[in-house]
């Protein structure tokens, strides 16, 4: 008896371990909510760049976010906000992007946001690609960014 009591202790022992580090799933209410918070979280960061304020672009970035450039890959807050304040100068955004596309893991602890980009005229040239992290309660930063250009088809 004692070595089916000692397999069925180690066995509460791992399952404990696992449902302890593995994130409950959430019901559809908090999925709906946690959706929520990215779509606002995703149009408040595209919003810095129509306010032209590149200061509030950085505090949406994630200490270690990657983003794919075209020519290069920037790791990294510090890096990205460098090589973007280019974009915020000046009076006009040179574009502009929206969501069309939240999907948020059953876990609530990763989302992923995607949609066109256009330029000052309103074309879509691109379309973004991003991976949000929930960093705290209600908090989201961008971990992963990468854009991707347009196909036109032949007419």
């Amino acid at each position: 008896m004692r070595p089916v009591l000692l397999v069925i202790t180690a066995w509460a022992a791992v399952l404990a371990a696992c449902s302890a580090t593995a994130p409950a799933a959430r019901s559809q209410a908090d999925l709906h909510s946690a959706q929520q918070q990215v779509l606002t979280t995703e149009r408040a960061f595209a919003k810095t760049m129509a306010d032209r304020d590149h200061a509030a672009f950085a505090k949406f970035l994630a200490n270690e976010a990657i983003f794919f450039g075209s020519s290069q890959v920037l790791r990294g807050k510090q890096q990205v906000a460098d090589a973007w304040a280019r974009f915020y100068e000046g009076a006009e955004a040179p574009f502009s992007w929206e969501p069309d596309t939240v999907e948020v893991l059953d876990s609530g602890t990763l989302a992923l946001t995607s949609g066109p980009v256009r330029d000052p005229q309103g074309t879509v040239i691109a379309r973004f690609n991003s991976i949000w992290r929930q960093e705290s309660p209600g908090t989201w930063r961008v971990v992963f960014d990468k854009g991707s250009d347009v196909c036109t088809t032949a007419q």
